[in-house]
């Protein structure tokens, strides 16, 4: 193992993580839930770090093992203006040792947000490209045009979702878990979800909640993901497509009202418009359509994000 490998791994292995959930469930107290017989709580894993927020702890770990294990010091990645992954991917670049390049979805914007800001002061190269260029980020072409102008480097796709991903998120499901009947999440690109519905107890039901505006092609991505990692996909999740509120890092009157409310009776959970807000919407919804039986114990997954700032 070499210096960097010992690194990364001491930095990652200084979290239990069946430890941790445990102490980062917090209960979810509410009348519309208690008349239907449901009882929920929220798992606080955007507790997990302050920079390396939530799934993306969980995405990057095995990722930067890897790299490391290859003796790459350079992480390429790619993200919108409000990524969180790029924002998580610069935090760990400057805490473990890596150069950063983050491919940028549009033009610069002065003042940068207070994503990109942070993550360029992290010491990220910023690198903006047309949404159509973006949109060619799976290429070879594209990725053999940017290895000429960056150089050699261990490429981490949006969203840190890859094969590497899948192992770091099958980690946090644990015997704790095992009470839960439906386990929610927000969902991005498709890797946080993959993981968790391998790694489920057999009774459990998963459920993603798109932040994507036309999220139903996230179903063959999970199930893309599982069969790169276990060789078959499972049965036990489905991805909810109606609570994107106009798409990525895009909000409605809905969401910023619900957001109100929320803080005003749960103003110790911090939630954000791009990815928790959605996810805690949506289930809101579901429980006045009746979709949760009478008994069910729901766990939530409050996976992280950032405080950005609305379109």
């Amino acid at each position: 193992m070499n210096d960097l490998s010992c690194i990364v791994s001491n930095f990652f292995e200084k979290v239990n993580l069946q430890e941790f959930a445990q102490s980062a469930l917090q209960p979810l107290p509410d009348d519309r839930l208690a008349s239907r017989g449901i009882r929920a709580e929220v798992l606080r894993i955007d507790r997990l770090h302050p920079q390396i927020s939530g799934n993306k702890w969980l995405k990057l770990k095995y990722n930067l093992m890897e790299a490391a294990r290859q003796g790459k010091r350079r992480l390429l990645t790619f993200g919108g203006a409000y990524s969180n992954h790029l924002y998580a991917t610069a935090a760990a670049g400057k805490l473990l040792g890596f150069e950063t390049i983050g491919i940028v979805r549009g033009e610069r914007v002065e003042p940068l947000n207070s994503t990109l800001r942070f993550a360029e002061e992290a010491g990220m190269q910023l690198h903006f490209v047309s949404r159509a260029d973006y949109r060619q980020k799976h290429s070879s072409a594209f990725i053999e045009h940017l290895h000429a102008l960056f150089g050699d480097f261990f490429l981490v796709p949006e969203g840190g979702s890859n094969v590497h991903a899948v192992p770091g998120c099958m980690e946090l499901p644990g015997e704790w878990s095992s009470a839960y009947d439906y386990i929610l999440l927000p969902c991005g690109t498709g890797g946080t979800l993959a993981g968790l519905a391998l790694a489920a107890a057999a009774h459990q039901k998963l459920i993603g909640v798109s932040v994507l505006k036309g999220g139903a092609f996230l179903y063959e991505e999970v199930k893309r993901l599982q069969e790169a990692y276990a060789g078959h996909h499972t049965q036990n999740f489905e991805i909810w497509t109606d609570y994107a509120h106009r798409g990525y890092a895009k909000t409605t009157e809905a969401l910023r009202l619900f957001m109100q409310d929320w803080q005003r009776q749960y103003p110790s959970v911090p939630i954000e418009h791009v990815y928790s807000a959605k996810m805690f919407y949506a289930f809101f919804a579901e429980v006045e359509k009746g979709y949760f039986p009478s008994g069910s114990r729901v766990l939530l997954i409050h996976t992280g994000g950032l405080r950005v700032e609305h379109e």
